[in-house]
C-alpha cells in the first residue's frame, strides 16, 4: 500500500506533463509478421514455474535450477551463456548472461528477472517476461543475418523484495558491469509482466492518469525516462496487432523505478520497461493466484513479435 500511495502523490504533479509526452499506437503496421509461438511459451512457462517449489531469494536451489535450465535452453538456440555470480548474505546468486554476437559495433540488451516474491508461481511476475525473452532469443538467433546490433540477453535474479531497489538486484549488478560500454549500448528492453489482459474496463491508474489512458486492460505499455523515449516510441511503432501505450517520465520520479530498467538509467544507459502495468491491472500480483491459467499466451506472442520488429528495424 505504501508503494501505491507514493505513486499517487507523484502522478498528480506529473499528469499535465504526461498528457504531452504520452502516445497511443494501435496496430500501426498493416503487414503482420508473426513469428512467436504460443506453444513454445507454454513449454517455457511450465519449465520456469516448475512443480511445487518457489524461486524466491530464500530458495537458492530452485533459483539455480531455473537459471541452469535457462542457460541450457539458450544453448539449444545456439546462443552461449555464462553465469554472472555474486554473493549476498553469504549466499551465491547468479544472473544468466547470453550473447548473440553478429560482429557489430553496438549492442542491444534484452532482460527479465526470474525470481518471485514469496511462495507463489509468479506466472505473470515474471515467468511471462522470461518466456518472452526466451522466445525473442529463439527467433533472433534464426534472424541473425538481419541484425544490425549484437544482442545481449540477461536473466536477472533478486529483483523482488527484500532486495528490490538495492545494489543487490541482479540488474544493478549487470548494469554496473557494462557501464564502461554504455556508448556502444543502443538500448535496453526490460520485459516485466506481459501476460495479463482483459477487454473489460478494469484498468486502474494512479490519480491523474485515468483521463489520459484507456480504461480497458487490453494493451501493452512502454515505460521510459526522457532520455529513453525514443526506445519506447520505436517499440510502440513496431507493435502490429496489440495497442501500445507510452509513458514518459523523468528518471527521478518516485515510483518509476519498480523494475530493472531504472538501474541502467543510473549509468546513463537508455532503457525501457515493457509491461502489462502489473498491479494496476493484474490483481493476482504478488499472490498465489498469479498462475499460468491466468495468462493470455496469444497476446504475449503479439508483444514478442513487436519487440522483434523493433530490434530488427
Amino acid at each position: 500500500m505504501q508503494r501505491e500511495k507514493l505513486l499517487e502523490k507523484c502522478w498528480i504533479v506529473l499528469s499535465i506533463m504526461l498528457t504531452l509526452l504520452s502516445s497511443t499506437y494501435v496496430g500501426a503496421n498493416s503487414a503482420i509478421n508473426k513469428q512467436a509461438d504460443a506453444q513454445n511459451l507454454d513449454v517455457y512457462l511450465q519449465q520456469i514455474i516448475g512443480s511445487g517449489s518457489f524461486r524466491n531469494h530464500q530458495n537458492t536451489e530452485e533459483l539455480n535450477r531455473v537459471s541452469a535450465w535457462i542457460k541450457e535452453q539458450m544453448r539449444l538456440f545456439g546462443i552461449p551463456c555464462q553465469f554472472q555470480s555474486y554473493i549476498v548474505n553469504r549466499q551465491n546468486y547468479r544472473n544468466v548472461v547470453c550473447n548473440l554476437n553478429v560482429r557489430r559495433e553496438e549492442k542491444i540488451i534484452i532482460g527479465a528477472h526470474y525470481d518471485v516474491f514469496g511462495r507463489q508461481q509468479g506466472a505473470d511476475d515474471n515467468a511471462s517476461g522470461i518466456a518472452g525473452v526466451l522466445e525473442t532469443a529463439r527467433i533472433l538467433a534464426q534472424e541473425r543475418k538481419s541484425l544490425r546490433h549484437n544482442v545481449e540477453f540477461v536473466f536477472y535474479t533478486l529483483e523482488e523484495p527484500p532486495y528490490a531497489n538495492t545494489e543487490y538486484m541482479g540488474s544493478y549488478v549487470h548494469a554496473k558491469s557494462v557501464q564502461a560500454q554504455r556508448d556502444k549500448i543502443q538500448g535496453v528492453y526490460i520485459v516485466e509482466m506481459i501476460g495479463y489482459y482483459d477487454a473489460a474496463q478494469i484498468q486502474e491508474y494512479p490519480i491523474g492518469l485515468k483521463w489520459i489512458y484507456p480504461s480497458h486492460a487490453n494493451f501493452i505499455a512502454a515505460v521510459s525516462d526522457i532520455d529513453s523515449r525514443g526506445l519506447g516510441e520505436n517499440f510502440c511503432e513496431a507493435m502490429q496487432t496489440l495497442e501500445c501505450q507510452r509513458l514518459v517520465v523523468p528518471s527521478i520520479t518516485p515510483g518509476i523505478n519498480f523494475s530493472s530498467h531504472s538501474n541502467y538509467w543510473k549509468y546513463d544507459i537508455p532503457a525501457i520497461m515493457v509491461t502489462d502495468t502489473a498491479f494496476y491491472r493484474n490483481k493476482n500480483y504478488h499472490t498465489p493466484s498469479d498462475t499460468l491459467k491466468t495468462l493470455n499466451l496469444e497476446k504475449m506472442t503479439q508483444v514478442i513479435d513487436g519487440l522483434i520488429q523493433a530490434i530488427l528495424k
